[in-house]
């Protein structure tokens, strides 16, 4: 792969995702497009690339974006935001709304280990009275096929599953784990670019995307998280990495206390008007 090959790849993935790739590690794009270029039939990745910027076809543009997306994610990542979750701002949003339904969302949700951790923990402990309705997104198709199958391995159940739910709420197919049909049934599923106009979703009581903004752009970055904070309703929880920061005040959130990375959404004061003389 040529300079010139991972600089157009780099570019392309900035543009249409937002998301920083260094053209300089040549091997892991390579790598990664190998897989593309053999799926579409191409000889090698310098012919996916050449034939992609010549002819500029939207499904072999976003086969190299989403080849280099690379969402890590494990099942009950940091146990201190589900118990947050669980035990203080679900019950609150819950008794808000009164019966209404408390919609979540997970966004850049992967393979789907965090949204059906979530499923998990609801269906173990219900919030009573409480109708909650489970969303995700991914902007990969290939996470995104992989989080409906809910087949997972061995290895991926490893990483944060307790035994105990391995046993309750999965069962042994072959050398993988298929993930109950009622906890699939639970959460709808769509393909999501946060880089578009998402103010068509909808608004959410709880928004979770963790640890996506250090793989985005400078320029992506302010403008992804300002989308997600306004796809959250007042008084509201947005949760994101425990080590992103943002300029919460300026985007109408206040942090939660005790919970690195959860911030309530508040109402953003505005500046009083002049009154006429």
């Amino acid at each position: 792969m040529t300079r010139e090959e991972a600089a157009f790849a780099a570019g392309l993935c900035a543009r249409r995702a937002g998301l920083e790739v260094d053209p300089d590690k040549a091997y892991l794009l390579e790598s990664r497009l190998a897989q593309v270029a053999r799926r579409e039939g191409f000889g090698s990745v310098s012919e996916l690339l050449k034939v992609t910027h010549d002819r500029e076809e939207e499904r072999l543009i976003w086969g190299v974006v989403e080849a280099m997306t690379s969402p890590e994610t494990a099942f009950f990542r940091d146990p201190a935001v589900f118990e947050a979750l669980r035990e203080s701002v679900l019950p609150a949003l819950a008794r808000q709304r009164q019966g209404q339904p408390v919609r979540i969302w997970c966004a850049a949700a992967g393979a789907g280990q965090e949204v059906y951790s979530l499923a998990m923990m609801l269906a173990d402990a219900p919030l009573q009275g409480a109708r909650i309705e489970l969303f995700a997104s991914d902007l990969s198709t290939t996470a995104l096929e992989k989080a409906q199958s809910g087949l997972y391995s061995h290895f991926e159940v490893q990483r944060g599953l307790p035994a105990r739910l391995l046993v309750r709420h999965f069962e042994k197919r072959d050398e993988a784990f298929a993930i109950s049909p009622r906890l699939r049934q639970m959460v709808r599923w769509r393909r999501v670019n946060l880089m578009d106009n998402i103010s068509r979703l909808g608004r959410f009581e709880v928004v979770i995307c963790r640890d996506l903004m250090r793989t985005l752009t400078d320029e992506a970055q302010p403008r992804v998280t300002k989308a997600l904070a306004s796809a959250v309703r007042q008084a509201g929880c947005l949760v994101l990495g425990a080590e992103e920061a943002v300029d919460a005040e300026a985007l109408g959130l206040k942090p939660i206390a005790g919970a690195a990375g959860l911030y309530t959404r508040v109402a953003v004061a505005r500046a009083p008007t002049a009154q006429a003389a």
